[in-house]
């Protein structure tokens, strides 16, 4: 199943508070102890604060690795199908 995952940074109190949330989460991704389910799809961030990633698992709980990672971010984590795949449940439905 794939999933869309948007974050939002929280802002912090101090220049350097925001400094050490981003090293945190450099140090995440560089270690590369994401779960071996969760395959990561697109990754980008958003102009100013956020980003997005396209991510793939049969393991929903999978999920909670950006949540820890990310801390302290707040996420929204939304179920996708391919366009192709839509269309045709919908014409199916519509029948």
């Amino acid at each position: 199943m794939e999933y869309v995952v948007t974050w939002q940074e929280q802002p912090t109190g101090s220049d350097a508070e925001y400094r050490a949330a981003q090293q945190r989460v450099l140090a995440a991704f560089a270690t590369g102890q994401k779960p071996a389910s969760l395959t990561i799809r697109q990754f980008v961030a958003r102009v100013g604060l956020g980003g997005y990633a396209v991510v793939e698992t049969d393991e929903p709980a999978d999920l909670q690795y950006f949540a820890t990672a990310y801390a302290p971010s707040s996420f929204t984590v939304e179920p996708v199908v391919h366009v192709p795949d839509a269309v045709l449940a919908g014409t199916r439905g519509a029948g």
